[in-house]
């Protein structure tokens, strides 16, 4: 595998742990104070590391456009995706937003662009999808134990994912006018870490209720956002948006496994089939031979 790779999916299992770390959140947190501290504090964390280069490229005409689309990603994203394991549990909230994040990718490059998919990439996203899809339904085999409002839980995945794919599709253009992903991340986040505070200044206050809250939020936004993001911003740099999407659904298997072995739920023999889908689907685009992407200096 090449560098782009790897740091795709160290970024997906960083990633992977945040459902997993916001359950243990008090149910007085809301989700969206969740999701707004971990995007408004990694993303001011990402500009301040960045924040030569992000000036740069928010100067810059051509990247400053890309910027603001996937500022929007930036904003929706964390909202909507911490929201839907609300409604829809982990699992559900999970496999949706990330699944559903490769196909809105390749809608935002055909739209954009005219891109044509590549048969391994049809075949290595379709089988990664079926995987996620096992993972979702095996998670909750009683409708009677699934949360209620799986449905909005469901709509709202779907948003995420498609802010997910807005954010790494615009990056991925901002880089090809010729920054480096450091300095994108930095812009595109710094910038969505504005429009997140006022949401984190209304809904932020039970999460200082306790050193565990304190501690939890913390993580969310060094790990699984500042780290994570620095390692996507290497990796996008190097490849299209949509296998970069592709690659990184090792996030809901990372995701899965983590809440059957710490959180304690219980995974169904089609969810165990859907996690061989899934790394079966990975695999076949990883180790496929790419032409490298032209990118600037990290």
């Amino acid at each position: 595998m090449t560098a782009g790779t790897w740091a795709l999916v160290a970024s997906s299992v960083l990633w992977g742990t945040t459902g997993t770390a916001a359950s243990f959140m008090p149910g007085d947190v809301s989700p969206l104070a969740v999701g707004a501290s971990t995007m408004a504090v990694g993303g001011i964390l990402l500009f301040a590391f960045s924040a030569p280069a992000a000036f740069n490229a928010l100067r810059d005409p051509g990247a400053r456009r890309w910027l603001l689309v996937g500022a929007v990603g930036v904003v929706v994203y964390p909202l909507a995706f911490y929201s839907a394991m609300d409604l829809a549990g982990v699992a559900i909230g999970n496999v949706v937003a990330l699944g559903s994040g490769p196909v809105f990718a390749a809608v935002f490059e055909w739209t954009w662009e005219r891109r044509r998919l590549s048969a391994r990439w049809l075949v290595a996203t379709g089988v990664a999808v079926v995987g996620i899809a096992l993972l979702g339904v095996s998670r909750h085999p009683d409708v009677a134990d699934a949360p209620s409002g799986v449905a909005g839980g469901v709509l709202l995945g779907l948003l995420a994912g498609a802010a997910y794919a807005l954010y790494s599709y615009a990056s991925s253009r901002a880089i090809g006018v010729g920054h480096g992903g450091r300095g994108v991340m930095g812009g595109m986040f710094g910038v969505g870490a504005v429009v997140l505070l006022p949401v984190l200044l209304l809904t932020g206050l039970p999460l200082l209720q306790s050193p565990q809250t304190v501690g939890i939020a913390a993580y969310l936004a060094v790990a699984p956002m500042f780290a994570a993001y620095l390692l996507f911003g290497f990796g996008i740099a190097r490849m299209r948006s949509s296998a970069a999407t592709t690659i990184t659904l090792v996030e809901p298997l990372v995701a899965t496994l983590l809440a059957v072995v710490i959180v304690g739920e219980r995974l169904a023999p089609g969810g165990w089939a859907g996690l061989a889908f899934v790394l079966v689907g990975v695999t076949v685009l990883i180790t496929a031979r790419q032409t490298p992407k032209p990118s600037a200096p990290f």
